[in-house]
């Protein structure tokens, strides 16, 4: 009997001990794998060095430099109340960081941020690993994050200081804690769909938008549920009332008056289609022209890996989102950045289905990855070989090359201010086209074209009329303008304002290269500097 019992303790033991040994080695593998990841993102970081979205800067780092520094340009959206301080909050530490270490220098004010970010985006892709290791095993897991890694637009996109970048990394963590979103075989104990509905609510307190991600989710786990009433006032009432509750007095103590900015964001964007301002596109643009770009050369992968996968809860959440935005009059790529890692989990299936056909089985995924699997059939040399071929090129042409006049005219800007030859700056671009006090970093008088939106239909802003006709509206303008020493313009209206500058006593002082081609205006080729000569 003693011997029996001996036998079981010893069996119990071992058992301990593997499972211990197994978490061990997973722990290390992730942080291998997150190290991998940070190193990559960090130089991802510093090769993107071009211009893609306003609210990259105007949204994030220029809210948190007036709040470090005491001085930097708010956006109408702050005036309206409907974008919350949570966001540019996370760079206020950064920046403060810099000051004090004396490192707030023109090229450390350009990179710090997208460093910060890096190191937020190294913990999506992470997630993503862990998340696609749970649903398939962990050949699906490394090539999900060859997928990801070699995606152009990740490449291009989630390092930036966009809230939609780190709404992605938020959505990618908490899709790992939700028990609903995992295969009904594997519920470990140590997933806890409560953490996957607080950072699911930080998520929206980044972008009320996201609420729409986490609308399908959230009915997807009542339904599933056995403890429903549990979840809905145990749960989801106590976790979301506490992360608004901070929201609302973080934006209490910024704005100096109680604001509901998810509140105000609905009525803008939904019940005014305020976001129509900016241009609308058709119901069908997602699916036949933004996402399609967005994923690229990964389509064909993506489509088999969901018809292979039967993953069905994840490829709903994807059509979900996509329909539910087609249905918004306006359309961004970068919306939708939060699902593009999804498609790109499918991708990663479809590849690890080609590298070993035996991944789609269910004994598969409980079994460990096999190291000595490393010779790629021919198949899967074509695969990696076409991927990147076609995604690395698309990566490094948009970050190097595509639209980077903004970001280098603004570094040259803020060299010069350093040496202290720029007096005040006037920017005749469209309205947001380059950064602001957030690169430039010195407290200049400094102006641009406005572009609020106006409270009627059909009248033109600032920003509006100036492309119009430049010379008739710099001919009004001028009349009481304050002579900046340094104006800045694309060369698409600097041709028809040379005479007039030179009228003034302005000169070109230095050009930089913008575009290849036009995106959604005349081809702005490049950016220039006229300086005041007197």
């Amino acid at each position: 009997m003693r011997r029996r019992f001996n036998s079981y303790k010893d069996e119990e033991n071992n058992k301990q001990k593997h499972q211990t040994q197994k978490y061990s080695n997973s722990s290390s593998s992730h942080k291998r794998i997150f190290a991998f990841c940070l190193a990559f993102r960090i130089l991802n970081s510093i090769l993107v060095q071009s211009y893609f979205n306003p609210d990259e800067h105007w949204q994030g780092p220029e809210v948190a430099h007036r709040i470090a520094f005491g001085y930097g340009h708010l956006t109408w959206e702050w005036k309206q109340g409907i974008r919350s301080y949570f966001h540019p909050f996370l760079f206020v530490p950064l920046y403060k960081f810099l000051a004090l270490m004396r490192l707030d220098t023109p090229w450390f004010m350009m990179r710090a941020p997208r460093l910060l970010q890096s190191v937020f985006s190294a913990v999506g892709d992470l997630y993503l690993y862990k998340l696609s290791a749970v649903l398939f095993g962990e050949s699906v897991a490394k090539w999900t994050l060859f997928s990801q890694l070699s995606n152009w637009f990740v490449f291009y996109c989630f390092t930036r200081t966009l809230s939609n970048s780190l709404e992605t990394v938020l959505t990618l963590v908490s899709l790992y804690f939700w028990p609903c979103m995992r295969s009904s075989s594997d519920k470990s104990s140590y997933v806890s769909r409560k953490w996957g509905l607080l950072v699911a609510t930080l998520a929206c307190a980044i972008r009320p938008t996201s609420a729409i991600t986490w609308m399908y989710v959230g009915f997807l786990e009542l339904y599933n549920a056995r403890d429903r009433l549990k979840f809905v006032f145990l749960e989801v009432a106590p976790i979301g009332t506490l992360v608004l509750g901070l929201t609302c007095l973080l934006d209490r103590f910024m704005y100096g008056s109680w604001i509901l900015v998810p509140l105000n964001f609905l009525k803008f964007n939904f019940l005014s289609s305020g976001g129509d301002y900016y241009g609308t596109h058709p119901w069908h643009w997602y699916f036949t022209q933004g996402f399609t770009v967005m994923i690229f050369s990964h389509i064909p992968f993506c489509i088999a890996g969901i018809i292979y996968s039967k993953q069905w809860k994840f490829s709903g959440l994807l059509a979900w989102v996509l329909c539910f935005y087609s249905i918004l009059g306006h359309k961004e790529f970068r919306f939708v950045l939060p699902v593009l890692p999804i498609a790109l989990m499918f991708s990663g299936y479809s590849l690890a289905v080609i590298d070993d056909p035996g991944v789609g089985s269910p004994e598969y995924k409980r079994k460990e990855f096999s190291k000595n699997h490393n010779k790629c059939s021919p198949k899967m040399t074509v695969a990696i070989l076409f991927l990147l071929a076609t995604n690395i090129p698309m990566a490094l042409y948009m970050s190097l090359v595509h639209q980077r006049g903004p970001e280098d005219v603004m570094y040259h800007l803020a060299s010069e201010a350093t040496q202290g030859n720029v007096k005040s700056i006037l920017f005749l671009t469209p309205c947001h086209a380059t950064p602001y006090y957030s690169m430039l970093h010195h407290n200049l008088p400094m102006q641009f074209l406005d572009c609020t939106p106006s409270d009627e239909k059909g009248v033109l802003d600032e920003s509006d009329c100036y492309m119009m006709d430049p010379v008739s509206f710099m001919s009004k303008y001028a009349k009481d303008w304050s002579h900046p020493s340094h104006i800045v313009l694309f060369d698409s209206e600097e041709q028809k304002l040379r005479s007039f500058l030179i009228s003034f006593d302005y000169r070109e002082g230095k050009r930089f290269f913008n575009a290849h081609f036009k995106v959604d205006r005349d081809l702005q080729a490049s950016i220039v500097v006229y300086v005041r000569t007197r």
